[in-house]
């Protein structure tokens, strides 16, 4: 009897190799998605890289308390500040790519630094999205001795007095930095930059008059105004937010502005796209509890969400758009 060949050759090795293969496949798939079902198995760290206080460290706390509960594990808030959040993105790219260590920032270490600084010693592009978790209008607000009382006003002031005027900012390189710096391109006025570390220390010295003006994002300032300790003359929004509809957008006066800060999550580079869906799916989940929703209002934060691929896209606009700020103002900051 003539025996059929077995070697590489034959139709049975192949049948019987991708048999084998798509067995492989299948094993693998099982143990994938049994591994998403039972991350996490430790506690999560999500690094913030700003100061603790303001909405980019309230948000996170929030969502974190939530997800700590869904997950059965604790989740851990760390501030690493500095350099324009750069220091704590840096932490998170240099972290296994494993979802235990994440990063919850405003748009800087993301979207900005990338068009600001000339080096950085990380790549923004290659951080896994996960989700936005919310966005906050960005608003003009200003001392209340300054004599003016809406965007038209205040332009024409800052015109008659050039470079007597000062603006705080969270810091070099940050959203209210670089709307401030977008505002006077479009509105044609010189006003002198003083950077801070975060909200905090910038919104105290405008509250003591040693600056004159602040963008600053609504989840912050809003208490000061309402308490008559800061006077708002319009939001950084496309058009008046609903929960202001008294108040104007910038945009009235100045057509075409509009200046939003958002708070991201994202992986460090190389993580698996699964466990970026499910971080993804697990953020939404919690951005659509009501109680959070409640909380998210008091900062005046809109709830985002969105899958890893939406705010992928989403960031590289971001880029885009910051860029031509940048380059616009010509601001530039020291290699890091």
């Amino acid at each position: 009897m003539r025996m059929q060949p077995t070697g590489i050759g034959s139709r049975g090795f192949w049948r019987t190799g991708l048999s084998a293969v798509v067995a492989l496949a299948a094993l693998a798939g099982t143990l994938s998605a049994q591994a998403e079902e039972l991350y996490p198995t430790r506690p999560v760290r999500i690094i913030v890289p700003f100061p603790a206080g303001g909405t980019a460290d309230v948000l996170p706390r929030l969502l974190g308390e939530w997800l700590s509960k869904k997950w059965s594990q604790a989740v851990v808030i760390e501030n690493r500040t500095g350099a324009g959040g750069n220091i704590g993105a840096d932490a998170v790219a240099k972290s296994d790519p494993d979802g235990y260590t994440l990063l919850a920032t405003p748009p800087s270490p993301l979207a900005v630094n990338q068009n600001l600084y000339p080096k950085l010693s990380f790549d923004p592009a290659e951080f896994v999205p996960v989700t936005v978790m919310a966005r906050v209008p960005n608003a003009l607000v200003i001392n209340p001795r300054l004599p003016v009382k809406d965007v038209a006003e205040f332009i024409a002031y800052a015109k008659a007095n050039p470079d007597k005027l000062s603006y705080a900012s969270q810091g070099n390189g940050t959203t209210s930095h670089l709307t401030a710096e977008m505002f006077k391109l479009m509105a044609g006025v010189k006003l002198v930059h003083v950077p801070y570390r975060g909200s905090a220390p910038a919104l105290q010295d405008l509250l003591a008059g040693n600056v004159d003006v602040m963008f600053d994002n609504l989840g912050v300032s809003l208490n000061l105004v309402r308490n008559g300790q800061l006077k708002l003359l319009a939001v950084g929004s496309e058009k008046r937010t609903a929960a202001l509809p008294e108040v104007p957008a910038i945009a009235e006066t100045l057509p075409g502005f509009a200046s939003v800060t958002w708070f991201a999550v994202a992986a460090p580079p190389k993580t698996s796209q699964a466990r970026a869906d499910r971080l993804s799916s697990d953020f939404a989940e919690a951005l659509h509890q009501p109680d959070i929703v409640r909380r998210m209002a008091d900062l005046s934060a809109e709830p985002v969400g969105g899958s890893s691929a939406e705010t992928a896209a989403f960031l590289r606009e971001e880029v885009e758009r910051w860029g031509k700020v940048i380059r616009e103002a010509d601001i530039k900051m020291e290699a890091q």
